[in-house]
């Protein structure tokens, strides 16, 4: 019985030490994934493409097909209204959007759009990384009325008081896996804070390349 037990001991210590290896946690348990696009697009639209990817892990595990019963879709988790705003805002035709929407499970199209709107929230909310979160989960309109019910500032950083169960589990999870990705693939490579995507779009306006 004790040889068991001093054998199921030391199974239990292998394991913890081989998934603390770096390059098993890369494999298994942190993989990147369309790197390369989530780093194009996150550089374009300055934002934390460890944020960008945080946020793809949680919302599908990157899963292509992924398809929540509210109808979002693809490796980031868009509706498909939000993300025809997107393609509006990027100033797509029409045409542009209806093929694009059609084809939101497509990884270049979905992490092209999900990573402008991550970029989007956090210029909305001053770099805030808990509430451009927040919003990205629950919506940005729930966001400021919590914003405004309880007073809370642009410094905002208490997790645990964000009313949803839901939203405050998404928020530590997404900065937990962030943390996790920094650690794993570059610690120094953090984008403080996004500029003004207004400023996006007035070189877009003027024909000057992004």
């Amino acid at each position: 019985m004790i040889k068991k037990f001093l054998a199921i001991c030391a199974a239990l210590v292998a394991i913890y030490f081989l998934i603390s290896v770096p390059t098993i946690q890369k494999k298994f348990l942190y993989p990147f994934p369309y790197r390369s696009t989530v780093e194009n697009y996150s550089s374009r639209w300055k934002v934390d493409k460890f944020l960008a990817v945080a946020v793809m892990k949680v919302e599908s595990n990157f899963s292509e097909a992924a398809h929540s019963q509210s109808g979002a879709v693809g490796l980031m988790q868009l509706m498909p209204e939000t993300a025809a705003w997107i393609a509006y805002q990027l100033g797509e035709t029409p045409e542009e959007v209806v093929d694009d929407i059609k084809n939101l499970h497509n990884p270049e199209t979905n992490i092209r759009y999900g990573t402008w709107y991550l970029a989007e929230l956090e210029d909305e909310f001053k770099g805030n990384d808990v509430l451009a979160l927040a919003a990205y989960n629950a919506g940005r309109g729930n966001v400021h009325e919590w914003i405004k019910e309880n007073n809370w500032s642009e410094n905002f950083s208490d997790v645990d008081k964000i009313p949803y169960a839901e939203t405050r589990d998404y928020v530590k999870c997404v900065l937990h896996c962030r943390e996790k990705y920094s650690e794993l693939y570059g610690t120094n490579e953090f984008i403080s804070t996004p500029i003004a995507l207004h400023e996006l779009r007035f070189a877009r306006l003027k024909n000057l390349s992004l």
